[in-house]
């Protein structure tokens, strides 16, 4: 097709060498063949567009819509997952948007939307399927998970991550968790920490207590104290989607590892848990 292009525009080109056969133009996608608004030109252009179909899962959860997980659906919407469904129960503030990828307007933040109608409205100008829930998971409400293909846990407090984890488990659901550590040393003025990616499945869950906390002493202080930056919410974010595109075949995945983890200060990332070499 390039070399029929060229055929056809090389005696225009002779004329006048700045016109370009190549429009660019946006071309809308039908509801009926795609998830997306308009065509995934990014995957076919590259040849991988037969691979995008490996992330074709029919319904995928992001728990918690704050720095990491706005993060993680800004890159799972890309994919040709169908349905992401949004779980959380704040309001979309102006503190957030400081750790949110893209740019809040003052009149968004002016109108205190909830996170998942605020990002449900971005969103879904490039893709179907996206699907807010306003509330937080609770007892009573952690059984709307039934179903799922796969959850990503990006929350903080330790009660919810041990209510969730414990009924994906019981589902047999597989789930990545994302978690932060940064601390603030005042002697010299700069953060250290880590960010933790933990994956479980059916076949292997024995290790999520192992590297994930869920106990529920000083919770909330650690949540009131919990520092976090937007680029390291990113990093934490990708390091997840990556972890879920291997298990989806994606990626090519040597060590299967199911915990890994980046360390800020000596630039080091670990892999841990590793289910086969």
């Amino acid at each position: 097709m390039t070399r029929y292009v060229e055929i056809i525009s090389n005696p225009a080109r002779a004329i006048n060498p700045s016109v370009n056969a190549c429009t660019y133009k946006p071309v809308a996608a039908s509801e009926e063949d795609s998830i997306f608004v308009y065509t995934d030109s990014a995957s076919s252009r590259v040849g991988i567009a037969g691979l995008a179909k490996k992330l074709a899962m029919d319904k995928v959860a992001i728990i918690g819509l704050g720095g990491t997980g706005s993060y993680v659906l800004d890159l799972a919407a890309k994919t040709h997952v169908r349905e992401i469904h949004l779980f959380d129960g704040d309001e979309f503030l102006q503190h957030n948007a400081f750790r949110a990828p893209g740019a809040a307007s003052f009149e968004s933040l002016d109108k205190k939307p909830s996170k998942v109608s605020y990002f449900a409205g971005i969103y879904s100008q490039m893709r179907r399927g996206i699907v807010p829930h306003e509330g937080y998971l609770d007892d009573t409400t952690v059984d709307q998970l039934v179903g799922f293909n796969f959850v990503f846990l990006c929350v903080d407090k330790p009660a919810v991550r041990k209510l969730v984890s414990d009924f994906l488990h019981d589902q047999k659901i597989p789930f990545v968790d994302v978690g932060m550590e940064l601390e603030l040393i005042e002697e010299q003025q700069c953060l250290v920490g880590t960010c933790r990616v933990t994956l479980s499945t059916p076949d292997k869950f024995d290790h999520f207590l192992r590297h994930v906390s869920t106990k529920q002493n000083d919770a909330n202080d650690l949540y009131r104290s919990n520092i976090q930056v937007a680029d390291l919410n990113a990093l934490n974010a990708s390091l997840a989607v990556i972890k879920w595109k291997k298990y989806c075949g994606f990626y090519q995945d040597c060590y299967k590892e199911y915990q890994s983890a980046y360390a800020i200060n000596a630039h080091q990332l670990t892999r841990d848990e590793i289910a086969a070499v």
